[in-house]
Formats: structure tokens, sequence, C-alpha cells
């Protein structure tokens, strides 16, 4: 859900250009209020993971593929602003030195990917947690992944119809049906992701993240 270069409009990435590095910025900053010194090291090691796991593509329907988000797993495990850090880091790394996603769209990205995807991911397991009180932890974190990456896609369908690039009725059904899809396998990975750090209940994940 990389947006390239040229996609969107002078207007709409350079506002979301300045948008997106207040976001981040702000971010940093309850970061470092929110997250404990001893988890800056775990939080690095899930960034990198999320990094690589962003690598691995899986097939879907016409012969296109998916890839893994991560948003919704940085979440459950550092919180949303943590997580907000974490995935605009992955973003920058990835347009500055492997060229995906534009260096223009970087601020879109940032929006979409880490803002949105982190905190509607975090809301729906929050929430998830609190119907099922505290049961069914997997089902909650299949739920937040699924939600996370198609409300992303609903922010990079409203900024390519705000562009010009496609009219929003017919990017936001495109974006909905192939996202509905690709957070299947978003939401089995975090799901066992999340699964297995309660099981272990490694130091990764703070104290409470999975209450």
């Amino acid at each position: 859900m990389h947006i390239p270069d040229g996609y969107l409009s002078m207007e709409v990435w350079t506002a979301t250009t300045v948008a997106g590095a207040a976001a981040a910025g702000y971010a940093l900053r309850r970061t470092r209020t929110a997250l404990a010194q001893p988890q800056v090291p775990a939080a690095a090691l899930a960034g990198a993971f999320i990094f690589a796991a962003q690598m691995l593509n899986f097939p879907i329907a016409g012969g296109t593929s998916g890839h893994f988000l991560g948003s919704a797993l940085a979440a459950i495990l550092f919180g949303p602003w943590a997580a907000a850090v974490i995935m605009s880091a992955v973003l920058i790394i990835q347009a500055v030195l492997f060229h995906d996603g534009g260096i223009t769209a970087l601020g879109a990205n940032i929006l979409c990917t880490a803002i949105i995807g982190s905190f509607a991911g975090y809301g729906v397991y929050q929430a998830g947690l609190r119907l099922l009180k505290g049961r069914l932890q997997a089902a909650a974190s299949f739920a937040a992944a699924w939600v996370s990456i198609v409300a992303a896609s609903c922010g990079v369908a409203l900024l390519l119809a705000l562009s010009g690039a496609a009219p929003l009725s017919a990017a936001l059904p495109a974006m909905l049906g192939w996202h509905a899809l690709i957070g299947i396998g978003e939401g089995l990975i975090t799901m066992a992701a999340a699964a297995y750090l309660t099981e272990r209940r490694t130091s990764l994940a703070p104290e409470g993240a999975f209450a």
C-alpha cells in the first residue's frame, strides 16, 4: 500500500508532507514518555521484523499479491503512538533506501499506514478485549489487523481521489475489495504473532499489552 511518486497532486502531497511530518514528530514526542526505556530495543526489533515481513508477498486473486502491513501488531505490542513511530521509520527507510513508496508521497504513506493503520487497529483491539472481557484475544488481534489495513486503504483511496488520479466511486471499492482479502493474511499473521508473544510472555510486549 505504498503510494509511489506521480500519483498525488502537488496540493495533496504538499499538505500530506506537512501533516505527516507533524504527526510523526508528535508521535515521537509522545513515545518518549509512553515507552519505557527497556522497551526501546524491543520496539526497534519489532520494526525490523515488520520491515522484513513486508518483503514477503502472498498471492491473491487476479495474479496480484499483498504483503504484511504490521501497524496493528506494533500498536498491540507498544501502543498506537509508538506504533506510529515504528511504522514511520519503516516507511522512511523503504522510501529512501529501497524506493518502495515515493519520496513526495512519504507524508501520505505515513498518514495512511503509520497513523490511520495504528490507531484503527489499536482501537479495535482494545474494544474487542473489553467486549470479550479479555477472552478470545486472538479474535481481537485478527479483527484489529483486518480493520487496520482496510482503514489505511480507505485513506489511500481518498487521497488518490483528491488528487484526481481516480474518482472516489472507483478508487474506494477497488481498494476496499482487494484489501479486504489482503486483510485476511494480515489478520492471520498478527493473530499468530500476538498469540506467540502472549503464550511466551516475552519481554517484547509491555506489561498489560495483552490484558
